[in-house]
């Protein structure tokens, strides 16, 4: 029934929690103590000295949440199984595309939430990077699932929007993490972390062009520019209302 009951196998190993990141979530959280993460995965940017109950309707990530991790509650973004104002704040991270109904999910964030809401996305007016440019389809699969960043806005009122940049050795492995490591996305285990490619037909023409472009150096000349980089603006933002 849920995407990641198919594809989330593995996911507590490859998407571990970027502390730089993390410090700007906890940042926007500000002095909540009580937390409310939605589309929690497998347990990612939770911060340990607050309380919190995660929520999330795939099993499969459930069972990868760690032992010390936050209680978590099976269920759907768009029905939240708790009172009005249950918790200081509702956290949403890299998890709005995967939303059956985005105005219901974050009008439940908001119910649910007594002072804030943070939501870690993705703006696809941005768009690609160099990997798009083997992956054209990855724009495509974007525009038609991931909300603008617009109609996230207009569903949560008044709000401010924080650049969040990708440092060049991220430990989280979304699908801009590897930036400047370009060999990972050769790897299956790399591509299984990060969901749009389950929604790409056919990788192969893709994944032989980069490997080609690897080896004869055509890569390094054309992109190798970014490796003088130690972090990059992919369009990741926070937004906080």
């Amino acid at each position: 029934m849920e995407l990641y009951d198919s594809i989330g196998r593995g996911y507590g190993q490859r998407r571990r929690q970027d502390p730089r990141i993390a410090e700007r979530i906890a940042w926007a959280l500000g002095r909540s103590e009580s937390v409310v993460n939605v589309g929690a995965g497998t347990g990612s940017y939770e911060p340990r000295d607050r309380k919190l109950i995660a929520v999330e309707p795939s099993m499969v990530m459930i069972r990868q949440r760690p032992p010390e991790a936050s209680p978590a509650v099976r269920a759907s973004a768009t029905n939240l199984p708790f009172r009005d104002e249950s918790f200081d704040a509702a956290l949403a991270v890299l998890t709005l595309h995967h939303w059956p109904d985005l105005s219901r999910g974050i009008d439940e964030l908001r119910r649910a939430a007594r002072r804030t809401v943070v939501i870690l996305t993705f703006d696809t007016s941005v768009g690609g990077f160099w990997l798009t440019d083997y992956f054209p389809e990855i724009l495509e699969v974007d525009h038609r699932t991931m909300p603008a960043l617009s109609a996230i806005q207009r569903c949560l009122g008044t709000s401010e929007v924080f650049d969040v940049p990708v440092p060049y050795d991220c430990t989280d492995g979304f699908l801009g993490a590897y930036w400047r490591r370009p060999h990972a996305y050769l790897d299956a285990g790399v591509r299984s972390a990060i969901s749009v490619f389950s929604r790409i037909g056919d990788l192969a023409p893709g994944l032989s062009r980069l490997r080609a472009d690897l080896e004869s150096g055509a890569w390094h000349r054309r992109y190798g520019r970014v490796l003088d980089r130690s972090e990059l603006d992919l369009g990741y933002r926070l937004v906080v209302a």
